[in-house]
């Protein structure tokens, strides 16, 4: 299972890679979603504002898109699967329990000596990752406002899957001693206090950069007041079109670096949001530039000062 998780993610990073290379062909001059293959590309790509002539595309597209305020429904399955996982890796940790048979067949790995440390990373991980969660969907629920925009049901589909991957993924860090119901103890290193700090770090800013956001459609009262879409100012978006994208990677980094920098599995899920991340950015960005003539020359569209 570990070995499949790993090539699995290197190949999802390596599609969007591709995907996005194709993109940055395509956009001069950006061509409309339509029919055939380079119109389902497109619809497989876009979503929300970026989705743009979405009534000109054919019917057969179109009963294939869901509303994006179901992004909600990403981070419900996230809070109950990897709340669940934390649970039983918190009773394997702590109370010398051990994962259910299930888990442990799906998740088989070969014994191997370890350390108190590693067996605490993947924990904290896993704790990072579900504490992430439950903010994302607090924030869908209360915060965001979102416009009348859809996203594909493939899209959709990948989303839901997602974070079980995710936190599948971290479960595979558990070594094996742990899994059996062996008594540790916690040992905590510096890079656990670099990451968490990282972490809580970016996760300030990607809060703050999607309150700007949703103040964009909401009166001084708090009231929404319309849907369309304007410009963004203040925090990372001086710098940037996507920081809330910027920020979704650098908790990605801060994980990688909990977990000690040298786990190569879990970078590969750091290059697959990278390149996802991107890919999002650089549609955003371009919709910004062709919405809005005054719009900042000097604005990257994901890394400030870079890309």
């Amino acid at each position: 299972m570990p070995a499949v998780l790993a090539a699995a993610w290197a190949l999802l990073a390596a599609a969007f890679l591709a995907a996005l290379l194709v993109l940055r062909r395509q956009q001069a001059p950006a061509r409309r979603p339509g029919g055939g293959i380079s119109g389902l590309f497109q619809d497989l790509l876009r979503y929300g504002k970026t989705k743009s002539g979405g009534g000109q595309r054919p019917a057969w597209l179109r009963r294939l898109q869901v509303p994006k305020r179901w992004f909600t429904h990403f981070y419900v399955v996230s809070v109950l699967w990897n709340g669940f996982l934390l649970i039983w890796l918190f009773r394997a940790e702590f109370l010398r329990g051990s994962l259910p048979s299930w888990i442990q067949h799906v998740h088989h790995a070969p014994g191997r000596d370890s350390q108190n440390s590693e067996h605490f990373s993947a924990l904290l991980v896993l704790l990072l990752l579900w504490l992430h969660s439950c903010r994302r969907l607090a924030e869908c629920l209360w915060t965001s406002v979102f416009s009348n925009g859809v996203i594909h049901i493939v899209q959709y589909c990948f989303g839901l899957g997602y974070y079980i991957a995710v936190g599948s993924t971290v479960l595979c860090q558990v070594p094996t001693d742990v899994r059996n119901g062996k008594e540790l103890s916690v040992q905590i290193c510096w890079y656990h206090v670099v990451g968490v700090t990282m972490y809580i770090w970016a996760s300030l800013h990607q809060h703050r950069c999607l309150v700007i956001l949703a103040n964009l459609r909401k009166s001084k009262s708090g009231k929404v007041i319309s849907l369309s879409h304007s410009i963004p100012f203040g925090d990372w978006f001086e710098t940037v079109s996507c920081p809330h994208y910027f920020a979704e990677l650098l908790i990605y980094v801060s994980m990688a670096i909990t977990l000690g920098f040298h786990n190569v599995m879990w970078w590969c899920v750091v290059m697959c949001v990278l390149f996802n991340q991107a890919l999002a950015a650089v549609l955003s960005h371009e919709f910004y530039q062709k919405n809005f003539s005054s719009y900042p020359k000097h604005r990257k569209a994901f890394i400030p000062f870079v890309f």
